[in-house]
């Protein structure tokens, strides 16, 4: 029994028209026969025979690369469209920028427009509570609030945990020495 090889993107197979031929062949073929063979019989008596085949040749040479040569499923006028962007359409060193929304600047306010100071409001107490904690109260006043590792841990050993984390940091950064030096 006969065994035929299926390919598994079936995108690639191209329809043959004539000649085991694609319709894109064929015109490209008929461009090249149309250029190519008027050249040589015209130009054969004055430059001699082995000139105009050379002549004859160099003419139709793009015609056949036009007809032939594909690279990653694109034809050869796409490659020669992508290389003329890249080249020459777009800049050679393309920069990567954002937008920084905390650069640009801000609007002002009418009053600071029309030459007016504007007074601040004084905080009331609960308010100023809520803003020292960054807007959350988080059940508890200020005033009970208490730093946790001053209440568990001497200084001395707080002293050596900071020089460590220091060392460690450092280290991250690329030496010892630096976290000794500054």
């Amino acid at each position: 029994m006969a065994y035929v090889s299926v390919p598994k993107d079936l995108t690639k197979v191209k329809n043959k028209v004539a000649f085991n031929l694609t319709k894109r062949q064929i015109i490209c073929f008929a461009a090249a026969a149309a250029v190519g063979l008027p050249f040589y019989f015209l130009t054969r008596d004055l430059i001699g025979n082995s000139n105009a085949v050379m002549g004859m040749v160099v003419l139709m040479v793009p015609a056949f690369l036009f007809a032939m040569y594909e690279r990653d499923g694109m034809p050869l006028e796409k490659v020669l469209m992508n290389m003329i962007t890249v080249k020459f359409r777009r800049p050679h060193l393309r920069l990567y920028e954002t937008e920084n929304l905390y650069e640009k600047p801000e609007a002002k306010p009418q009053a600071a427009a029309s030459g007016k100071k504007r007074r601040k409001k004084k905080m009331s107490g609960s308010r100023k509570k809520k803003a020292a904690s960054g807007g959350k109260n988080l059940g508890r006043n200020m005033n009970e609030r208490r730093d946790f590792r001053t209440e568990t841990a001497s200084s001395a050993d707080l002293e050596r945990r900071n020089g460590q984390a220091g060392i460690y940091a450092a280290a991250q950064r690329g030496g010892r020495n630096r976290a000794r030096q500054g």
